[in-house]
């Protein structure tokens, strides 16, 4: 989705009971985030549509998603990679100034599934090595969240995995300009992500957006991070 040339329109709202009494560790261990993360959650129905992706929630985790602007969706995965060990968080990464689509905002490292890949999984870990040099054999996967259709006409699947701390990474310059990480703390703060709205082609449309010092972190990114973070606390 692009919303770079779009005015804000109204005040942002934050996101205030992400759940109900939840408590968590400040630093999950891996055990903990397998048996967090690895069953299905019975609230991530499989979506087909934009207005199914818009509709599978109902507040507050409704995405007032953007109508895809073709019929046919392409399929997509993301991989959605928690940093354990002292200081945890969550894998993103800038893209390039340099692409023509979607370039310099904040993603997770994926992209679109080929004919050759096994699986979203299989996809997600070839992009990520790809995008990020980042080993497939240091990255353990855990499960998913439920597919999120984008505006702009993706089918992505989010595929949870875990990374050891002191992992290595090599950003590809023609797609990468940067490697962070989302604290584990802001994740789980229910005041964190904001609600914001603004109009595009003569309608208001509502997106999520994260705080960062450095970064700008929102549309189908930031979405798929409200997910996890409702999945997280349970």
């Amino acid at each position: 989705m692009e919303l770079r040339h779009l005015l804000s329109a109204g005040r942002p709202t934050p996101l205030r009971s992400l759940s109900q009494a939840s408590t968590w560790p400040a630093a999950p261990s891996a055990a903990w985030l397998r048996t967090r993360l690895a069953t299905p959650d019975p609230d991530d129905p499989a979506v087909a549509s934009p207005q199914a992706s818009a509709d599978a929630w109902t507040p507050p985790w409704r995405d007032d998603g953007f109508p895809a602007e073709s019929g046919k969706l392409t399929p997509a995965a993301v991989l959605v990679a928690i940093v354990t060990g002292p200081a945890p968080g969550i894998l993103l990464t800038k893209r390039s100034e340099k692409l023509r689509n979607h370039s310099g905002q904040v993603s997770f490292p994926g992209g679109r599934i080929d004919a050759t890949d096994a699986s979203p999984e299989a996809a997600a870990l070839r992009e990520a090595q790809e995008e990020v040099g980042l080993d497939p054999a240091a990255v353990e996967v855990i499960g998913r969240l439920r597919d999120y259709v984008t505006g702009t006409g993706y089918r992505v699947t989010p595929i949870l995995a875990l990374l050891a701390p002191g992992y290595t990474t090599k950003p590809a310059p023609a797609e990468v300009s940067e490697i962070f990480e989302l604290p584990w703390a802001t994740l789980l703060d229910p005041a964190a992500p904001e609600r914001r709205s603004a109009e595009y082609r003569g309608q208001l449309r509502h997106y999520w957006v994260w705080p960062h010092p450095k970064h700008h972190i929102w549309g189908a990114t930031a979405a798929i991070l409200v997910h996890l973070a409702h999945r997280l606390r349970g």
